[in-house]
């Protein structure tokens, strides 16, 4: 099970919410005030920003801050957010893909980095169609959210308790489009992809330390026994040790070369949605 499912078993379902995304996150800037106990203190915890829609009437969508500490598998909510209390999303860069993006509510800011540029973007899209399709909904009329003045024109007076459409900045084109499909196809290829590396990397290095621990204990058994044939015995503790290596090495190498077919397979593949993606803006 991944750790979205996981999220939404945890967290969402048991509240009535459908998860529409989520993805870890790390603050970008460090707040103030206090700063020689951040100093000191280390992040011992995994950060997760969710974006769910209650199931119940009115819809409402809704923004959530979810942690995991070190030594347990459970999720724990710290923070949630309305879609009217959201009054800004800044992708930072509108002219290409990168993983900081910062998050506006009525009475607090956050400046996040996402795990990947892939995964920003995907969330980004996300939550601005969720918003979109949000206040179609509850004004009753097409709506774009952030959608740009035009200087000169008049502008509409709003009522003091009318609420205020969340305003996206910064944030490119192309998560706004019609191709938003095939976006989300590209970026949830390349989360993946960066996922798959990371789990064979940890692996390997699971893999070599296992190998070099078993090792040094056969040796130190054997260093231990005072019977005559020791040098004997360490010899073939060596060489099956050397043996376990070389086929360890050997699985290692199909693996890669496996994940290589595959990695070249998806990377087509994500090229030839983006052209489709291009040819339809």
């Amino acid at each position: 099970m991944n750790i979205q499912s996981a999220i939404s078993r945890e967290i969402f379902v048991p509240k009535d919410e459908k998860l529409l995304v989520a993805i870890e996150v790390r603050r970008r800037m460090k707040r103030k005030g206090l700063s020689f106990l951040n100093a000191s203190r280390k992040r011992d915890y995994s950060t997760f920003l969710c974006l769910s829609v209650a199931n119940s009437r009115p819809a409402q969508v809704l923004v959530t801050k979810v942690k995991r500490y070190p030594g347990t598998r459970q999720f724990a909510k710290r923070s949630q957010w309305s879609v009217e209390q959201l009054r800004q999303v800044n992708g930072i860069n509108p002219d290409k893909d990168t993983p900081e993006f910062d998050l506006v509510f009525d009475r607090t800011s956050d400046q996040w980095v996402a795990g990947s540029a892939a995964e920003k973007c995907m969330f980004v899209q996300v939550l601005y169609h969720a918003c979109k399709n949000y206040w179609e909904a509850k004004l009753g009329k097409p709506s774009t959210p952030g959608e740009q003045k035009i200087p000169g024109a008049p502008e509409n007076k709003k009522s003091p308790g009318a609420p205020c459409q969340t305003n996206f900045v910064n944030c490119q084109q192309k998560l706004m489009g019609d191709a938003c499909s095939v976006n989300m196809v590209i970026y949830r290829c390349k989360i993946f992809l960066k996922r798959m590396k990371s789990s064979m990397t940890a692996n390997q290095g699971r893999e070599a330390a296992a190998a070099a621990v078993k090792a040094s204990r056969s040796r130190s058994r054997s260093r231990s026994s005072p019977s005559p044939p020791a040098g004997k015995k360490m010899g073939n503790v060596m060489r099956r040790a050397s043996q376990v290596l070389s086929e360890r090495g050997e699985r290692l190498m199909r693996t890669e070369e496996k994940t290589g077919h595959f990695f070249h397979g998806a990377k087509q593949f994500a090229e030839a949605a983006q052209k489709l993606a291009l040819k339809q803006i």
